[in-house]
Order: C-alpha cells, then sequence, then structure tokens
C-alpha cells in the first residue's frame, strides 16, 4: 500500500492576516471532495489531503483514491464520530484495493492561527490473505539495445477480465507513470525478471527549488500507522495527544449524541444499536462534509429565456453584457449535499443542512447561515448553486457552471432562522429569567453593525455550540445583522419572481401576491428544486404553487425577526403580506374539481387554468404548514398523500402519483422516486400541527405520522446497512437508494425523524 500527504500551497500573504485564535472552528475537514483533507477557514491557505494505492499488482495505479468518486467503488466511507470543535474518527472500506484505512483528527487548544491539530492514518487489509488472481506479461520485445519506445503489458484478472497497460514516452502527466516508465527500461534482461510493483511506483526523492507542493509518501506491507501534527507557534505534540485525545473525542462525542439525539421510546426498531450507530454516522457525516470554499463564480447577467424577457425584472435588460463572466471571488461556509457528487453549496439544500446541525451545534449553523447571507448582493439576489473557483468547477459540467441573477431557489435559509428563532423562545422558557440575564429576547438597545458581520465565539461556560442561546444579547445582534440583507433578499424575490393576476382576470383577494419561477425551460424548472416535475406548457402568466407556498412562510419568517428585532411597522406589514398570500394560495391555486392544490396556467385562449399534477407539489401548503388545523382541504390533501395508488408507499411518499402517466418515465428524478427532505417536511407539519392540534383530522394526522415514520426510519436504515451509504432518493416501487451516494445531506434528516426533532 503507498500512501502520499500531500501539501499544497502556502501563501505569505495569509499569515498576514492570522485566523481567530480562541475561534475551535478555524481548522476543519473542509475540503469535503477529499477522502480525507484538511484546511483553515481563510481564502488561500495551507491544504492537506491524503492519497492512497494498492501496490499488489501493476494496474493498481489505476486505483489511485484522492477525490471522493462514485466510481471507485468503495465500500463505504464515513465519519462515524464527528464533533466540528473537536475533530472526528472515519472508516474508509476501500475494497478494490483491499485496504480499510481509519483517518483520527483531533484539534488541539493554544498556539495561534486557530491552534494546532493531529491527523492519524490507521490501515490493515480487508483479507489479510487475499492473493491476486490472473496475470500480467509485458509484449513489448526488447532488443540488444534494450526497450525503446512505448512499454505495453497485458493482463487478465477475474475482476477485471482482459487489460492493457501502456507507459508512452510523451505526454505522460502522472509522475508516478512516469518514473515507472524509467525503471521498467532498466529491466532488459529477462533473466531478472519484472520487479515488485511497489518498487516500480515509488516517488523519487526529489525536492523542487520553489515548488508550492509536496508529497510525503509512505509504503507500507501489512497493518500500518503514522500521524500528521500541525504545531501553531511554540506548541508541541506528541503521538500521546492522540493517544488519549481521541478515545476522549469518542467518549465525549457519544455523551452529547445520546443526549441531542436520542432514539424515543415510542419507535421500537428490532437493533436499537444499529439504528443508534447509523444516527450517529448520518450526523457525523453531514459535519464532517461541511466545506470552507473561496473563488470567482460565472455569472450571465443578460441570459432570458423568451417567456421571462417581457418581465420587468433585474436581469435581462437591454444593455446587459451577455454571455458568462467571471466576477470577484467570494468565500462559503456551507455543508454540502454529497462529498462524492455534489461537494458544492447549494442554497436549496441548506436550510434543510442547517436544521440538522443546529440541533447538534447551534453557533455553528448561524456562522454557516451568515456565511450564505453575506453573499447576497445589493439587489437581493444569491446564486442558486455556489461553485467557487476552479477546483469546484472542475466538479461541474459546463452547462450548469454559469448562474443568472433573475433565478431563485427554494428560500430555505428561512427554515434555519425559524429554527433559531423557536429555540430561542424555548430557551426562553427553560433557561434562567430574563431578569438574571439582565436583557428582553425582543427589545433591546440597538447595537451598531457593519456589513458582513463575522460572528465567531469563542466557548465560555456555555455549552459547545450554545453561545447565542444562553447569551440573548448575542443573539439579538445576530439578528439584527441579518435583518437588513434578508429583507433585501425578500423584497428581491417578491419584485423578481411575481406572477400575474388581473391580466387573465383571476379572482383573487389579494391583487398581489402571486408568483412564478424565473429561469423555467419547457422541460425543467431547475429553479423550483424540483427538477423534472410535471409542469405546464412555459408561459409568462403561469403561477407556481411552490413559489407563493414558499413566499408565505418567508413573510412569516420575517415577520418573527422583525418581532425580535423591535421592529413592530415592519413585523405588522409582513404579517398582512403572508395573510394575503395565503388567502390567495386558496384563491388561485385550489381546483374544487381535482379537490387538490395546482398550478395556473395560461391556454392559447389566454384563459387561466389549473394545472394539475398529484405529487409533492399539491401537498406544498400542507408541507410547509400553511392551512388551519380545521381547514377544508385539509381532509382532500391527507387521502391523497395516504393513498398508495398515489403517493403513499412502504418506504415513503413518491414524488409523483403511481398512476400518473409520466410516473418513472424520462429522466426519472422527481416523477415517483422518494424525496427524505420532502418527507421530512410532511413528517415535521403532522408532528408539530395536524397531529399536535384539535381539529377534524388530528387522529388521523397522528396515524399517519406514526405510520409514516416508521417507514422512513426502517427503509433509509435498510439501505444503509445493505450498501453502506445513505442515497440522494429511494425507489417508488422498491425502496431501493438510487443516484448520488454518499448523500449525507438532507437525507441525513432521517437522524431527527429518530430523535423527533422538528
Amino acid at each position: 500500500m503507498r500512501l502520499l500527504w500531500v501539501l499544497l500551497p502556502i501563501l505569505p500573504s495569509v499569515w498576514a492576516k492570522p485566523g481567530n485564535d480562541s475561534d475551535p472552528l478555524f481548522w476543519g475537514t473542509y475540503r469535503p471532495n477529499l477522502y480525507f483533507g484538511l484546511k483553515p477557514k481563510i481564502p488561500q491557505s495551507l491544504m492537506t489531503g491524503l492519497m492512497w494505492f494498492g501496490t499488489q499488482d501493476y494496474q493498481s495505479i489505476s486505483r489511485t483514491r484522492h477525490g471522493c468518486d462514485q466510481g471507485d467503488g468503495l465500500d463505504g466511507y464515513s465519519w462515524l464520530e464527528y464533533d466540528p470543535r473537536e475533530g472526528g474518527v472515519q472508516v474508509i472500506k476501500d475494497g478494490p484495493n483491499n485496504v480499510k484505512l481509519t483517518t483520527e483528527f483531533l484539534k488541539v487548544p493554544g498556539g495561534e492561527h486557530g491552534g494546532s491539530w493531529a491527523a492519524r492514518i490507521k490501515g490493515e487489509p480487508i483479507n489479510p490473505g487475499l492473493e491476486g488472481l490472473g496475470g500480467i506479461d509485458m509484449e513489448t520485445e526488447e532488443d540488444e539495445n534494450g526497450i525503446e519506445g512505448p512499454i505495453t503489458f497485458t493482463g487478465s484478472t477475474p475482476e477485471l477480465d482482459d487489460f492493457t497497460i501502456r507507459i508512452a514516452d510523451k505526454h505522460i502527466q502522472n509522475p508516478i507513470v512516469r518514473h515507472a516508465q524509467d525503471i521498467i527500461k532498466s529491466y532488459t534482461d529477462a533473466q531478472k525478471g519484472y520487479p515488485d510493483p511497489a518498487f516500480i511506483f515509488q516517488l523519487p526523492d526529489e525536492v523542487y527549488t520553489g515548488s508550492n507542493l509536496f508529497a510525503i509518501q509512505k509504503h507500507f506491507d501489512g497493518p500500518f500507522q503514522f500521524d500528521v501534527f500541525f504545531e501553531s507557534g511554540k506548541q508541541k505534540l506528541s503521538p500521546a495527544v492522540l493517544d488519549e485525545g481521541i478515545p476522549a473525542l469518542s467518549a465525549s462525542y457519544n455523551e452529547r449524541f445520546d443526549s441531542v439525539f436520542p432514539i424515543p421510546s415510542n419507535y421500537k426498531a428490532t437493533d436499537n444499536e444499529s439504528l443508534k450507530a447509523f444516527s450517529k454516522a448520518i450526523t457525523s457525516n453531514l459535519m464532517g462534509g461541511v466545506g470552507y470554499f473561496y473563488g470567482t463564480s460565472l455569472i450571465d447577467r443578460g441570459f432570458a429565456y423568451e417567456w421571462d424577457q417581457d418581465d420587468d425584472s433585474d436581469g435581462a435588460e437591454s444593455g446587459e453584457r451577455k454571455g458568462p463572466t467571471l466576477v470577484e471571488p467570494k468565500s462559503l461556509l456551507t455543508a454540502t449535499p454529497s462529498r462524492s457528487f455534489f461537494p458544492r453549496g447549494f442554497y436549496w439544500d441548506e436550510g434543510f443542512h442547517l436544521l440538522h446541525i443546529g440541533e447538534y451545534d447551534n453557533d455553528l449553523t448561524l456562522e454557516i447561515l451568515q456565511s450564505w447571507i453575506n453573499l447576497i448582493d445589493e439587489d437581493g439576489w444569491v446564486a442558486r448553486e455556489q461553485i467557487l473557483g476552479e477546483e469546484a468547477r472542475s466538479r461541474v459540467p459546463p452547462e450548469f457552471q454559469t448562474q443568472v441573477p433573475t433565478y431563485a431557489n427554494p428560500p430555505t435559509l428561512t427554515m434555519a432562522v425559524t429554527a433559531f428563532i423557536d429555540r430561542l423562545r424555548q430557551q426562553q422558557k427553560t433557561g434562567p429569567s430574563d431578569a438574571d440575564l439582565g436583557m428582553d429576547f425582543g427589545l433591546g438597545a440597538q447595537v451598531p453593525l457593519t456589513a458582513n458581520t463575522a460572528f465567531t465565539v469563542s466557548s465560555t461556560s456555555s455549552a459547545p455550540g450554545r453561545r447565542f442561546l444562553d447569551e440573548p444579547a448575542l443573539a439579538l445582534e445576530y439578528l439584527r445583522a441579518i435583518y437588513t440583507p434578508l429583507k433585501r433578499h425578500y423584497e428581491w424575490f417578491r419584485r423578481t419572481q411575481r406572477g400575474q393576476i388581473k391580466q387573465y382576470a383571476r379572482k383573487a383577494r389579494s391583487r398581489t401576491e402571486a408568483y412564478r419561477w424565473r429561469g423555467r425551460s419547457q422541460q425543467h424548472v431547475l429553479t423550483s428544486g424540483m427538477d423534472d416535475y410535471p409542469r405546464g406548457p412555459a408561459h409568462a402568466g403561469e403561477l407556481h404553487l411552490d413559489l407563493i407556498s414558499w413566499m408565505a412562510f418567508f413573510s412569516q419568517t420575517m415577520r418573527d425577526i422583525a418581532e425580535f428585532v423591535g421592529e413592530a411597522d415592519d413585523a405588522a406589514a409582513f404579517e398582512e403580506i403572508a395573510k394575503a398570500t395565503i388567502a390567495n394560495i386558496d384563491d388561485l391555486h385550489w381546483s374544487e374539481e381535482n379537490k387538490m392544490y395546482c398550478d395556473v396556467g395560461v391556454n392559447d385562449e389566454d384563459e387561466s387554468y389549473h394545472v394539475c399534477h398529484k405529487g409533492y407539489l399539491s401537498l406544498f401548503p400542507f408541507l410547509l404548514g400553511l392551512l388551519p388545523p380545521d381547514s377544508p382541504h385539509l381532509g382532500a390533501i391527507l387521502d391523497l398523500l395516504r393513498d398508495p395508488e398515489h403517493l403513499w408507499s412502504p418506504y415513503g411518499l413518491r414524488s409523483l402519483s403511481a398512476a400518473h402517466p409520466e410516473f418513472g418515465q424520462g429522466e426519472n428524478y422527481w416523477k415517483g422516486p422518494i424525496w427524505i427532505q420532502m418527507n421530512y417536511l410532511a413528517l415535521a407539519s403532522l408532528h408539530k400541527k395536524y397531529a399536535a392540534q384539535a381539529g377534524p383530522h388530528q387522529q388521523r394526522a397522528q396515524e399517519i405520522y406514526a405510520e409514516l415514520r416508521k417507514n422512513i426510519i426502517d427503509n433509509v436504515h435498510k439501505e444503509y446497512v445493505r450498501t453502506g451509504y445513505v442515497w440522494e432518493q429511494y425507489d417508488a416501487l422498491s425502496g431501493e437508494g438510487k443516484r448520488s451516494h454518499p448523500f449525507t445531506g438532507w437525507t441525513s434528516l432521517v437522524a431527527l425523524v429518530i430523535s423527533e426533532k422538528y
């Protein structure tokens, strides 16, 4: 086994701006695109990463591991324990290379620039007795002068069948292969036999002047272990730090996890220990998948589809330069949906990520949320995908790299804000009295703030990650800081995504609250997050149910923040907008004929009509808790949800009715498969509102909640045990995990479902 510990550039300018010495979040596994990569939260700095490949055969070089890739065929890789303030333990099972790796990461307080850290990499063969089956021969013939030109090997193994390895003379990019070529050429005497692959695939011990990339190579045969220490200032570390620190970290993490994410007695699991280990792993993977990104991005301010060109929205104005343009670099701290497939920031996903992270570490959630809010530009826009820098762009197909400033995404960051305010309210009920704290949660003296305020705080007597909950003045300062840019973002939504009412003789109580997604094509509405979900034909007059529902929720969130920061007039205005929007959901989107909520389209006669496709879209007012428990429409929604001919399955709610003609067709992305974040929204609404509050459907809501919760937990856990991964989505008919994996973004919400944290 050959391992390389790779060090990337240190730029002198970095150290002129030292990090917060007391910030326990300064260093982290902030390169989630790698199996194991460490860096600090500063734009240009030291970056490290682990690379490895086997040396048991000549073809092993083709199985080099560094960046997470589903094509690597690993049996699993998972942080079993990860605390963002302390470190964690990850296990990587690389069957093709016959090695099980354990990476241990420990933060060490003290020193400078965020403190020191230590890493330990341990490995052992998965099958110690495994011998390579098959053979390999060199096809290139030698003459009296040895071997000239390309060198070719042919071979065969049971797993690879027949294959060829060719080492060419020119255009060699891999230094290991280039070095192997030089060694092979010296073996011209057939009596010598061919050298061991471990000898062939060994880098020369050379250091080039001025290099900013260093690869420290280690070769092991059998079980192994080595340590890496980053010593800040005059601090000196030894292996004892890891010997003692990792068991202490594990004990601390497990104790805290049990208190935050317990398995309630009302859930009967066949194997509670397996379920607990599963919940720990997906929580750890979510937090271990937080990344820090910095770099330029591609923006096209002039693009618009023809049905968007007559709008008064901000993007496709005459005179705007058309075509992608690189804009100034920005930074972002963000959780990532999938380390292998989506190692970057997604607005649509992030709100769900922060619901989960916030339960374990409230303050980390606020720092990530602040990082996103800092991206809101002067117009109020933030790109739905954050593809910052060349490394991030290298993982994205060209057609998806460019962002357009008229395109939105579901404003899920509002869920993180609402969850924070809910935690503040709970703390107000259970914590010290306001008199003891000397501060009122709602009103207080104005705190002067600047744009892009960074709220990084050191630990005090508060429990880790809870200082913003334990210190009301700090919470109030934070909410005031995000209020202005978030309000600008809200106004951008209302201005650029507004739909038309009076133009098509539509009747509604409010003449202003109607919305449609900009940037849709005839086949996709990528901006909605439900890419290929069936919609009507693209038209400037269409209205989208999911967006108006999000805007009602956004209005309620802005009301809550305004109340907390003492903006009474704003709070009243937001409340009026929320009420008007919810009323228009009924007036514009309820189809009495179909007994469901629907999109609204415009036909060839310029008449308005309902576009009804039974699926997640139909549930949106229910999913976001916008309907009162006594709504006359709630019974029909529960009927649709619970009908096995449509959305109900033993594995969770399907995205599209099984009876729909497009069910399972085409890309089959949102045309049937089960998505966990949408099921989480359904469970949250049932648990917090419809099963909890008195109403004609309360008992039925309780029954549906219990059954749906069990179906979701059982299936995702079962597939994790079977495959070693959680998945992006689950098959609508079999429950099997599908598409990208590991998908420890919003699929990790199952941990909240298990512990009933909504």
